[in-house]
């Protein structure tokens, strides 16, 4: 290709890895002609780390997740109709009104768009909380087990699903250990699913020993070495290792960049139904990050990731653009490598148990699905 053809290319960026950046890159390496397009996936860590398996993978080796739960970029595009970045994406400058803007990434390296879709994704605390560096990564992973294996009571100041799924985890590795969950709600999850899966998610829990305490809060983790937790109310709490497993909140400190109006007071992006931002239409969100009123979830990113990729190629062609609808809340939560509760927010609402928990989610973890997404086998 010649070097005026190169350059009258336009670019397509993707900032973020995980399901919505994962699904967006892969469909867009396949619908973008390379000859009129450069296509750029930018993520900080060299894989995505697979969320729904790393809970296990921080709890014990067995069977050793981070050889397949950590996944790699190499297979991800069409053809190779792609490249992959490792990076982090500091500031956004573009003008409303404009078709074209520019990202800066930490050290200074700017990258000029043409379209972007942003899919950051979300900053968690705890045992999630992970590293950017690769080998950073794989000593946060062994210095984890160390701490689970040693500690002999365990609180969790959260329970929402990374409280209980820790939980279950913490149990099928070591049944002897005492687990505490701390949720501040009345009941378990939050008041997207019913009372009485909620109520029978904490049945579970109490049946396989773990203690849950409802309607307080641990305020803030304290530093180790621990002895006790004094929660909110006032109750003393033995511990000698405590971990945060609240919610995530959005990573979209760069994104403001643009301007304070391109997000909410709590971080999220503001956008249109076809999920593009109020006022950039050549700028895209997608995942954790956007102001849509369902539950965040990999499933769900992984379908806004496919429709921004759609977008994105109707934009260029000045076709109309697809708008994004919820479907029927849903969720699977685990408990360990055989158990597990799952809802479905159809008719009047179903609830399945272990059998098909463990069938859908808790054997795997999602992982051959996450790898197929990538290219991967």
């Amino acid at each position: 290709m010649s070097d005026k053809a190169s350059s009258s290319r336009k670019t397509v960026v993707v900032v973020g890895g995980g399901s919505a950046g994962v699904n967006a890159a892969r469909a867009l390496s396949q619908s973008l002609d390379r000859s009129r397009y450069n296509l750029i996936l930018i993520n900080p860590r060299p894989y995505r780390i697979a969320l729904p398996a790393a809970l296990r993978m921080v709890v014990t080796d067995e069977p050793k997740l981070e050889d397949t739960a950590l996944i790699t970029y190499e297979n991800l595009f069409h053809n190779g109709n792609g490249t992959f970045k490792q990076g982090s994406v500091e500031s956004i400058s573009q003008k409303p009104g404009s078709e074209r803007g520019v990202l800066t990434l930490k050290g200074g390296e700017e990258i000029g768009y043409d379209a972007l879709a942003l899919a950051p994704g979300s900053l968690w605390e705890g045992p999630i909380d992970f590293p950017d560096d690769d080998k950073e990564v794989r000593r946060y992973i062994s210095h984890h087990r160390a701490k689970f294996s040693k500690a002999k009571s365990i609180i969790l100041a959260g329970g929402g699903a990374v409280g209980v799924e820790l939980a279950g985890e913490i149990k099928d590795a070591w049944p002897e250990k005492q687990v505490t969950i701390v949720h501040n709600a009345r009941l378990l999850l939050n008041d997207a699913y019913p009372d009485k899966f909620r109520t029978e998610v904490a049945k579970i829990m109490q049946t396989r020993g773990v203690n849950v305490i409802t309607g307080d809060h641990v305020e803030s983790i304290p530093a180790e070495p621990i002895e006790k937790v004094v929660t909110r109310a006032g109750k003393p709490l033995i511990a000698d290792l405590v971990l945060g497993t609240r919610g995530p909140k959005p990573n979209t400190g760069f994104v403001r960049t643009l301007g304070s109006e391109t997000l909410t007071a709590r971080g999220f992006v503001k956008v249109k139904p076809t999920l593009q931002l109020q006022q950039f239409p050549n700028i895209f969100a997608a995942g954790d990050v956007i102001d849509w009123d369902e539950q965040k979830q990999a499933a769900k990113s992984s379908g806004h990731g496919k429709l921004v990729a759609q977008n994105i190629a109707s934009y260029f062609e000045r076709r109309p653009l697809k708008e994004y609808k919820s479907g029927a809340e849903m969720i699977a939560l685990t408990n360990g490598k055989a158990g597990g509760m799952t809802y479905f927010n159809v008719m009047w609402g179903l609830m399945l148990g272990a059998w098909f928990t463990s069938a859908v989610k808790s054997k795997t973890l999602l992982v051959p699905m996450f790898r197929k997404e990538s290219g991967l086998v």
